[in-house]
C-alpha cells in the first residue's frame, strides 16, 4: 500500500472537520508532506468523486459526501486503485517437480488463502468510514485534536 493511501486518509479526516473547503498546500503543510505528491492524492480522490475542489479566493477541498458514508476501502481504491494485492503467476507449473496445467483446474492454496486474507482485509477496510477514524481520534486526544484543527484552519486561512 503506498504514503498515499495514508496522506489521503488523513486528509479525509480533516476536511470532515471543515466547515469550508481546504487548499492543499494548507493540507500538505498541516501534514508536513510534500505539496506536489499531496495535489497527485487529492486528484486521484477528486477522479473517483470523493473530493471536489472549488477555485478562487476560497477555494480547496471539499468531502463529496458525509466523513459517515465514506469507507476506508474507497479512499483506498481511489489511490491504490482496485487490483487484487496478491497476484498468482501458478509457480505451481514451474521447476523440475511443475503440475501439469490440467491438474491446476482452480486455483493453488496458496492462492486461495490469499483471496481469502484479501477478502478480510477489503471487508473490514468497507466497515471502516471515515468518521470512525475521526471518533478514534477524538478519543484518543481527549477531544482536543479537532478544536485545535478547526482553530488552526480558520487562523491559516484567514
Amino acid at each position: 500500500m503506498s504514503s498515499g493511501v495514508e496522506w489521503a486518509l488523513h486528509c479525509c479526516v480533516v476536511l470532515g472537520q471543515a466547515s469550508e473547503p481546504v487548499p492543499a498546500t494548507q493540507l500538505a503543510t498541516l501534514h508536513g508532506v510534500s505539496p506536489s505528491y499531496l495535489a497527485k492524492v487529492l486528484q486521484a480522490l477528486s477522479r473517483r468523486g470523493i473530493v471536489r475542489s472549488t477555485q478562487g479566493a476560497v477555494g480547496g477541498y471539499q468531502l463529496t459526501s458525509a466523513p459517515t458514508e465514506l469507507s476506508v476501502l474507497d479512499v483506498v481504491l481511489a489511490v491504490d486503485g482496485d487490483e487484487p494485492a496478491f497476484r498468482c503467476t501458478e509457480i505451481r507449473q514451474r521447476g523440475p517437480l511443475a503440475a501439469r496445467p490440467q491438474d491446476c483446474g482452480r486455483p493453488c492454496a496458496v492462492a486461495r488463502a490469499m483471496a481469502a486474507a484479501e477478502a478480510a482485509w477489503r471487508a473490514a477496510l468497507a466497515a471502516t468510514t471515515i468518521a470512525d477514524i475521526a471518533a478514534d481520534v477524538e478519543t484518543d486526544t481527549g477531544g482536543t485534536a479537532f478544536p485545535r484543527l478547526r482553530t488552526w484552519l480558520h487562523t491559516t486561512t484567514h
